[in-house]
């Protein structure tokens, strides 16, 4: 693991069927850091994500994490009849944190649609919901899967300062992107 670093991944490589689908993928993230994993549809991106918050093994390479993480994957993880208001009190509860989730979807934009079930929600309010998880604990490492995906304008701007307050503080975030970023960052790896 390199000095300093939250996250380091070295030489990973993994097989689909008797394709490869990377290998050799080398990364580190540091406090403050964000990196940017960029590649066409089926690349292996959400692989590579997946791969760093321990959820699919490995081919070849290592993984180590200096802290926790959350995991932000493209579908939200609501179930059809759980509204955001229960979600975000399901995982505090599960997380042992005592957060005010009322003021929680305030500040995310979802007081109208807090107990809303989330098959009504629209898309964007549904990734609101899973990014306001990063708010229900505090943990150094960010793994993103198209953080962007589905949101408005607003919706773009407050995930663009929950980065950046996150980095500030020495957090470090790896996002999935497919076109524009739509925030800073230090590194891009090509899948």
């Amino acid at each position: 693991m390199s000095v300093g670093s939250l996250l380091y991944g070295n030489n990973i490589g993994i097989m689909r069927g008797e394709r490869v689908l990377f290998r050799d993928v080398s990364l580190s993230l540091s406090p403050g850091e964000a990196i940017v994993l960029r590649g066409a549809n089926g690349a292996g991106k959400t692989t590579l994500l997946r791969i760093l918050a321990g959820l699919t093994q490995a081919e070849t390479g290592e993984v180590s994490k200096q802290g926790a993480h959350h995991w932000i994957a493209h579908r939200e993880g609501l179930k059809p009849h759980e509204t955001p208001a229960d979600h975000l009190r399901l995982w505090a509860r599960a997380w042992g944190q005592t957060v005010e989730v009322r003021q929680l979807l305030a500040d995310m934009g979802l007081s109208k649609p807090a107990d809303v079930p989330a098959k009504y929600l629209s898309a964007g309010q549904r990734r609101r919901t899973a990014l306001a998880r990063l708010r229900l604990e505090d943990r150094p490492i960010w793994l993103l899967d198209e953080p962007f995906t589905a949101l408005d304008a607003d919706g773009k701007s407050l995930l663009q300062a929950m980065i950046s307050n996150h980095r500030t503080q020495g957090g470090g975030v790896i996002a999935a992107i497919h076109g524009e970023a739509g925030f800073e960052f230090d590194t891009q790896v090509e899948i």
